[in-house]
């Protein structure tokens, strides 16, 4: 999806990013230490966040999206695609529930407010549904000026 030159992979998971390197030689990836990025202020146009937020309580997003507005030039972006509950979907959030390893699971509402108290813009790009009864939630977050 990336140029291997402007990409950078992080994970606190030092197994995900041996393996990640093995699949992706070209490109760089690190182990994400102590909640910091090792990456000057200001100089990132984009944080791309796929189906990571659920595995993670709400204090550890509260202090990522600190590190990621430090890192974010004035112009960048968080594009963010996560599963999501649903508030008139009791079977499909239930069925998120049993099929899915993440404990933090959100709806729409909770995933925003924690950007928004992080003091990003947040723009909701799509809602759908993948399969029949997995609900996702595709959304952008910019810091605000």
């Amino acid at each position: 999806m990336f140029r291997p030159s402007y990409y950078l992979g992080l994970d606190p998971d030092a197994k995900r990013i041996d393996l990640a390197k093995r699949l992706y030689p070209d490109h760089t990836f690190q182990v994400l230490q102590n909640n910091e990025l090792s990456v000057a202020d200001q100089t990132v146009d984009y944080v791309l966040i796929i189906a990571v937020l659920h595995h993670i309580s709400s204090l550890e997003i509260a202090n990522y999206l600190k590190e990621f507005h430090r890192v974010l030039k004035p112009t960048g972006t968080i594009v963010v695609m996560e599963p999501c509950k649903c508030k008139k979907k009791p079977i499909c959030n239930w069925f998120m529930n049993w099929y899915d390893n993440g404990e933090h699971i959100r709806n729409e509402e909770e995933y925003l407010q924690l950007f928004r108290d992080a003091d990003f813009d947040c723009n909701v790009i799509k809602r759908f549904r993948k399969c029949f009864l997995y609900h996702e939630l595709f959304f952008s977050a910019k810091p605000k000026k």
